[in-house]
């Protein structure tokens, strides 16, 4: 058997970086798409057997230390104490499991998380995005199978097809028989002399893609949407991973939320706080007209049913709820302030003084400067 270097054109002591350029410079050249001589597709299923060992650190040491890399039958060294028992109980048990079945060159895909900024209005009735995502996806040239098109795997000479092979190693117990993945098929059993130029032997390539997804009303910040196999596609032609889309809902200006509630602030005149009023405002999702009482103060809270955020499990919105700030005014006439000085000597109000300490209107004066209800 040819060397694996010699082959190559490399020395011993070449990096995986050096063993994959002259791999990537010989498959070039030797290609059946380029040379489709039945000299070059000998050497190319050689060139493609010794970056196999190589290009793997396990096989390459096997190899290295006078095996195969194959899985070739040889005389392994002797190992710790404790590893002369792991190969001895594991040569016992029948050489661990999966001896005789290899493994699935198809493989789940990973999973794919992807971060979308919603606004509230957004959040209020729920929208549709087109979200447009950058995964691997099933490459079109082998359909999944990674090999070039009109060619196939063929079953390991090394291993049978099994996927493993079995070593004879001397120790202190004497000769056993171990178990280990194939190091020319890495266990799967078929090698293949042909990858896939497009997506070498991958089964899959990176590409850019629109997936729609349905945002529900009355999502929150930290939310996640699960899509079913929307995620990465898995090598070999592997089933797909899931995408996860997480919400953000953005700042608003003049509202905020507090769980299924809206909240927001309005300024009132200091006649309309005295005499009361009706206000029309314009909310996220229409008009609203508000009532206001005669006599309102600062601080106090007004309600607009059923103006709030959806439930997002269950029927039903939650309320929008208004702080009330009394304006005082200011730069007033002097006919103004005529009216203000006979309405004061007419009402004979108290003169500012300290009364009984109220936690509740402190909190309402705090919570509204902090935008918090």
């Amino acid at each position: 058997m040819a060397d694996h270097y010699e082959t190559l054109g490399l020395q011993r002591d070449a990096t995986q970086e050096e063993i994959k350029k002259a791999y990537r410079r010989l498959a070039r050249e030797l290609h059946p798409d380029v040379n489709p001589s039945a000299e070059a597709a000998e050497r190319f299923k050689s060139v493609t057997h010794a970056y196999d060992v190589l290009s793997d650190p396990d096989a390459r040491e096997k190899y290295d230390l006078g095996g195969s890399g194959g899985g070739d039958f040889g005389f392994g060294g002797f190992g710790s104490f404790g590893d002369v028992f792991e190969q001895f109980f594991n040569a016992a048990a029948g050489g661990g499991a999966g001896r005789g079945r290899p493994r699935s060159r198809a493989e789940r895909g990973q999973d794919a998380l992807l971060r979308v900024e919603v606004g509230l209005e957004e959040v209020l009735a729920g929208t549709r995005r087109d979200l447009q995502v950058t995964t691997a996806v099933r490459c079109e040239t082998c359909d999944g199978s990674c090999c070039a098109p009109g060619t196939a795997p063929v079953t390991c000479d090394i291993c049978g097809g099994t996927g493993h092979v079995q070593r004879q190693m001397r120790s202190l117990l004497g000769t056993v028989m171990t178990t280990a993945p194939c190091g020319t098929c890495r266990g799967y059993g078929t090698v293949i002399p042909y990858p896939c130029a497009t997506c070498a032997g991958e089964g899959r390539v990176r590409a850019s893609r629109t997936i729609p997804v349905d945002i529900p009303a009355g999502v929150d910040t930290g939310v996640r949407i699960r899509l079913a196999g929307a995620g990465e596609v898995g090598p070999a032609g592997g089933p797909s991973g899931d995408l996860f889309v997480e919400i953000t809902v953005a700042h608003h200006d003049v509202f905020s939320r507090s769980g299924d509630d809206l909240l927001a602030t309005i300024e009132v005149s200091m006649t309309d706080a005295v005499l009361g009023a009706q206000a029309t405002l314009q909310g996220l999702d229409g008009e609203i007209r508000l009532d206001i009482p005669a006599g309102v103060q600062s601080g106090a809270a007004l309600t607009a049913k059923g103006r709030g955020i959806a439930h997002l499990r269950g029927a039903g919105r939650g309320d929008l709820r208004i702080a009330v700030q009394v304006l005082t005014p200011q730069g007033l006439s002097s006919k103004e302030t005529q009216l203000i000085q006979q309405l004061q000597a007419s009402r004979r109000d108290a003169e500012p003084r300290f009364t009984k300490f109220k936690q509740g209107f402190f909190a309402r004066l705090r919570e509204r400067f902090h935008g918090v209800f």
